[in-house]
């Protein structure tokens, strides 16, 4: 095993460079020799939290275990370009849900894109751009009328025309860095910024178009971590909602009114605030959630119920793990992590406000 780049991940009341470390190996330990990382050994699998996870490994240099990673996805895509929604333990043979949803399958152009921009390996990038075509083509088809992507297909085929804003929010992330893919590949893909723009214009202009999940905090700022918002739009939206979400000291609710904080969702909080320039607030947010680091692994449970001082559930996921590393990459500045989570670099596709 490798010794982990941590000069970017030490963080102040957050990461040692030997927490950081153990932080890493902690992940490396759930990976699979074929690459896949399970939420954790013996649990499932499913592609967003294994490409978060694969992210965090570039974002330590751990580029050859995350190529490995994404070698995963592409050797276990389906025909239609899609992957299961869950595989036991990573194993490809083993899916225990067969829906294949459609912000899972987009998130692999994330990943590509910070694994080519950490690396600089163009073979890796021209390797992976059939996957990448292939599930942005699958999640397309599920594109409605008014822009928003319907969340999923059923086993049977039965595309599920429901979107869910924080899944439309990631795949709006996601198509600006398969677009970015594309402009360094010189394939230019009108479609994609066609779709792009639609989709960024049912975020920022029509609430209606998605179900209701006001009360989950991934609903609250993801429109801002997938890019759709920015600037005092972005600003004002994180702020109007701060007290129903964040409890001071603990972290970040998962869904209101439960007395229950997450790590994965404080993690990306802080990644979004970096993002619109609250870099102070970030860090009090990723300082706040150290009570749920495991001293013994490295790695951090998934939630805490405060109203019984109670660990739950009772599981350390490489994901949770995986997000805080890219918080923390983001505000160390780490070069690869810092351009996918700003948009500084990511296509914008038509002007949304033009969309109707």
């Amino acid at each position: 095993m490798t010794t982990p780049r941590t000069e970017h991940l030490v963080l102040t009341g957050v990461l040692t460079a030997e927490e950081a470390a153990q932080t890493v190996r902690g992940i490396l330990a759930v990976q699979r020799a074929d690459g896949a990382i399970p939420w954790f050994r013996g649990h499932h699998l499913d592609p967003w939290d294994h490409t978060e996870a694969a992210m965090a490994l570039d974002a330590a240099g751990e580029h050859e275990a995350a190529d490995r990673a994404y070698t995963w996805l592409a050797r276990h895509q389906n025909e239609d370009g899609s992957w299961y929604a869950a595989y036991a333990d990573g194993d490809a043979a083993d899916v225990t849900d067969r829906g294949r949803e459609t912000n899972f399958c987009a998130y692999i152009a994330v990943g590509v894109w910070h694994h080519y921009l950490a690396t600089g390996d163009d073979t890796f990038l021209d390797r992976m751009w059939p996957s990448v075509v292939a599930a942005v083509e699958f999640v397309l088809e599920l594109q409605r009328p008014g822009g928003q992507i319907g969340w999923k297909r059923e086993d049977d085929g039965t595309a599920v025309e429901d979107a869910l804003l924080t899944g439309s929010s990631s795949v709006h992330h996601a198509l600006r860095c398969a677009l970015a893919i594309a402009e360094e590949r010189e394939e230019p893909q009108p479609d994609w910024e066609l779709a792009l723009g639609a989709l960024r214009h049912a975020i920022r202009r029509h609430p209606e178009r998605f179900l209701d999940k006001d009360r989950y905090s991934m609903d609250w700022y993801y429109p801002v971590l997938g890019g759709a918002l920015t600037g005092a739009e972005a600003k004002e939206r994180i702020e109007r909602d701060w007290d129903r979400f964040v409890v001071p000291g603990l972290g970040v609710r998962c869904v209101v009114p439960n007395p229950w904080v997450t790590g994965g969702e404080s993690a990306e909080l802080a990644l979004t605030l970096w993002a619109v320039g609250e870099s102070d607030r970030a860090l009090e947010i990723l300082q706040s959630i150290q009570h749920l680091r495991d001293r013994a692994s490295g790695l951090y449970w998934t939630g805490y119920v405060f109203d019984s001082r109670a660990i739950w559930p009772e599981e350390l996921t490489s994901w949770t793990a995986g997000s805080l590393l890219l918080a923390v990459a983001a505000l160390g500045g780490d070069e690869a992590t810092c351009a996918v989570f700003s948009g500084d670099r990511l296509p914008l596709g038509l002007d949304p406000d033009c969309c109707q």
